[in-house]
């Protein structure tokens, strides 16, 4: 489009004055499209990453209950026929060694001991921790922050001769509370790491305020710090809960010898290890290692969906 002026001179001159609306007549039909493909990508994406977490654990569900007969006349098929559904295999993973079973209900009892343990000692040593480092001044504050990270990336194997030797000159090998002490040495820095990031985004201001109403640094962490960041808490507790449930090497070392104190890892290995192990009894054993930490993860699952601090300062 074009535009003619005339000055006072009486000299004309034209002027190109470009329109906006194609561009944004392009942008908005640009937007619609992205709008249209996100819609229809969404429910794809989304559907094939959750068949791609969920089959293989009903793959397994179904193997557990299936009858080997009718597994070995027809592998192909997925859904078992209802009179082909068996239990035995469960039957068989729990019942005590006494009984011609695995004892798996002892192995769980022993690493839920563990696993609890280590997740209650380490939240004890890292919530503290990781408020001293977001919160407190002193010297070596950002060192101290980065070593617990690179403690953290070392691999435990480099651990597992020197700690192995230690602990058997002491005469403790076999105790399940030795296995405890390892756990939380490898856990407490991650969750020291990553409690301190979130306790940086609660505001300031709520500290101070509950400062000014006479509340000393452990009413602050015990009445707004730990309420507060219950989200992270909860996740940190779940991620350090998982390590020492599935935890296979250190267990391994310390617990081999004395299998009434095994892990439930040390017995699916076992499992996994013997020739004469029925399919079926292996794939139960799966399932049982698994549920606890599923259900753990859907018990907690409102906690892990989002911080509590949003609009929790007003201003």
């Amino acid at each position: 489009m074009t535009e003619a002026t005339v000055s006072r001179d009486g000299t004309k001159s034209v002027h190109i004055v470009r329109s906006s609306r194609p561009a944004r007549k392009f942008t908005r039909s640009r937007n619609a499209i992205e709008l249209r493909v996100l819609k229809v990508l969404r429910p794809v994406v989304a559907g094939t990453l959750l068949l791609a977490a969920v089959f293989p654990f009903l793959y397994v569900l179904v193997l557990s209950t299936r009858d080997i007969a009718s597994l070995q006349r027809d592998p192909a098929r997925f859904w078992p026929a209802l009179d082909e559904v068996r239990l035995d295999a469960y039957v068989d993973v729990l019942l005590p060694l006494e009984s011609g079973g695995q004892d798996f209900a002892r192995l769980m009892l022993n690493s839920a001991v563990i696993a609890v343990a280590t997740v209650l000692i380490t939240l004890l040593v890292a919530v503290p921790g990781s408020y001293a480092v977001s919160r407190l001044d002193f010297f070596g504050r950002r060192q101290v922050s980065s070593l617990f990270l690179a403690v953290y990336l070392f691999p435990g194997i480099l651990l597992a001769v020197p700690l192995f030797v230690a602990f058997t000159r002491l005469g403790l090998r076999g105790n399940i509370w030795v296995l405890v002490v390892v756990y939380v040495s490898q856990t407490v820095a991650v969750a020291i790491f990553m409690l301190k990031n979130y306790f940086q985004t609660v505001p300031v201001g709520l500290e101070e305020a509950a400062a000014l109403d006479g509340l000393g640094r452990l009413g602050i962490i015990r009445r707004i710090i730990l309420p507060l960041s219950l989200p992270a808490i909860v996740s940190n507790a779940l991620f350090v809960f998982m390590i020492a449930w599935n935890e296979f090497l250190f267990a391994l070392l310390f617990l081999v010898e004395d299998r009434s104190r095994w892990t439930v890892s040390l017995g699916l290995a076992q499992l996994t290890n013997a020739l004469e192990t029925p399919p079926a009894t292996l794939m139960a054993g799966s399932i049982v290692l698994t549920l606890p930490v599923v259900a753990i993860f859907f018990a907690t699952e409102k906690f892990l969906a989002g911080g509590l601090t949003s609009g929790a300062e007003k201003g």
